[in-house]
């Protein structure tokens, strides 16, 4: 595992968008990015927003080959900068759509109301290229990283809408806190310490 720099930023685009295009259920990715003939292109400028966002406020960790990545924020790093709406406006514009703001709205609103008021570690995003899907790699990084935060004091909170993601992360430790049904399709809310 290493820790990704500026340059990485295709590399962990291609990761997330080859981990994700092939989701058609209802999900958090789909709920932000619109569902259109251009939705893989969307889909990469949402990873490249979430990238740049881990880059400023968390780190982003990828695979030793290089097919899986994580993007982790530290909640209580996150801040408002002129960088921070720049990249808001153009994710709203070039991904989002206006006529999706609302529900992409509500589910920050959803995030927020769920995640603790304390310092945290969240896990963003995690991906592995669909090639190696089902492989093990998303795991051997887990583990990795597990092991770089072995002395962490904070709480890891993360969400994920899918069941499967779930099942990964309570194999891990992590236990479900909560779950929210509001935006039509269930987003669990899991912590780890």
């Amino acid at each position: 595992m290493r820790r990704a720099n500026l340059k990485d930023k295709k590399l962990v685009v291609d990761i997330l968008t080859s981990a994700f295009e092939p989701q058609k259920e209802e999900n958090s990715i789909n709920l932000i990015v619109k569902q259109d003939q251009n939705r893989v292109q969307r889909m990469r400028i949402l990873m490249g927003y979430l990238f740049e966002r881990a880059m400023l406020f968390g780190e982003v960790l990828i695979s030793d080959n290089e097919k899986a990545c994580l993007l982790i924020k530290y909640g209580h790093k996150e801040k408002t900068t002129f960088k921070t709406i720049k990249l808001n406006v153009q994710l709203a514009v070039k991904c989002i759509g206006i006529e999706r703001l609302y529900k992409v709205l509500k589910r920050q609103q959803v995030a927020k109301k769920n995640y603790p008021k304390e310092q945290y570690i969240s896990p963003m995003i995690l991906g592995a290229k669909k090639e190696v899907n089902g492989k093990g790699t998303a795991a051997r990084l887990i583990i990795k990283v597990m092991h770089h935060f072995k002395g962490n004091q904070l709480p890891v909170i993360l969400d994920a809408a899918s069941l499967r993601n779930v099942k990964l992360y309570q194999k891990f430790g992590f236990r479900i806190i909560k779950k929210d049904d509001s935006l039509g399709f269930p987003i669990y809310f899991l912590r780890l310490n």
